[in-house]
């Protein structure tokens, strides 16, 4: 996948938009940030300079992109109802982790300089604005988690504490959203309120994660069972005895299946995060 994700790379060194049957070929800067997660990681498993190669182009294309205030307000995806976008600090992130696996310091700067901006979006009560896909006004816990992460992850790679507390907010508010039954509402509004009735599985997946992150770097296991709790309902809907493979194991977008997100689909980062999520709670165990 790395090597495919290499041979499409955009001359500029950014990663395009949307599906290989695109008629339009454009970078996008969300997607360039998740695919240069996947390179970091190839380079550091296989030691293919290649995968290095890429990691920095796309690194390069980045910080290049990149406003001086932080934020990124060219290159937005095409699927996105709003160019500007808090939940780009899930980019800063792997700027974060390329800065210090390749030892350059421009790029970190500018994770922690995306950080600093997406900050100036947010509310007393640690909600963020320009957080969502489609609606501003009651983002899904999807985007919500990728900014949450993202900011955790860049405080704890550049040694900012301050990042680390506030993710801790957000992460905090969220989980006071949880239902009895472990899942999170898809949506929350700007007091941190259930604003829909079915849950993004994805961001189910992803809350797990930063929960159980918290917990690893702050060493306060308070956050654990809300990681449990929210694991355990995933499991409760993955189908594994299905004839169909597409459907088997997968994740649904949202649950139920008809829900405001990913609408009767299997997106392949809810399975992604997911695993990510029970992998985290293996190594725990």
């Amino acid at each position: 996948m790395a090597a495919w994700e290499s041979d499409i790379q955009l001359p500029d060194g950014g990663v395009r938009a949307g599906t290989m049957d695109a008629t339009q070929v454009v970078p996008t800067i969300f997607n360039t940030g998740q695919v240069l997660f996947g390179w970091l990681s190839a380079w550091q498993h296989t030691g293919d300079a290649r995968f290095r190669d890429s990691a920095a182009r796309a690194a390069d294309w980045l910080v290049a992109a990149q406003d001086p205030d932080g934020a990124w307000r060219r290159f937005a995806s095409p699927f996105s109802a709003h160019a500007l976008n808090t939940y780009n600090t899930r980019v800063a992130f792997a700027l974060a982790k390329a800065g210090r696996a390749l030892q350059e310091p421009r790029y970190l700067d500018a994770s922690v300089r995306n950080v600093q901006w997406a900050l100036t979006q947010m509310h007393p009560n640690g909600w963020l604005e320009n957080n969502d896909l489609e609606d501003n006004d009651r983002p899904l816990t999807h985007t919500i988690a990728y900014a949450t992460r993202g900011i955790l992850e860049v405080g704890v790679i550049a040694g900012q504490g301050s990042f680390v507390e506030v993710a801790a907010r957000m992460a905090r508010a969220v989980a006071q959203s949880q239902r009895r039954d472990g899942a999170l509402p898809g949506r929350l509004d700007s007091a941190w309120r259930p604003a829909s009735r079915w849950t993004c599985v994805t961001g189910n997946a992803q809350m797990a994660i930063i929960w159980q992150r918290l917990a690893a770097e702050t060493g306060d296991h308070a956050w654990k069972p809300a990681a449990e709790n929210v694991i355990r309902f995933n499991l409760s809907i993955q189908n594994l005895t299905a004839i169909d493979a597409g459907v088997r194991g997968g994740m649904p977008g949202s649950y139920p299946r008809s829900g405001g997100y990913m609408k009767n689909r299997y997106p392949n980062w809810a399975a992604k995060f997911f695993m990510d999520a029970l992998m985290l709670q293996l190594e725990a165990s």
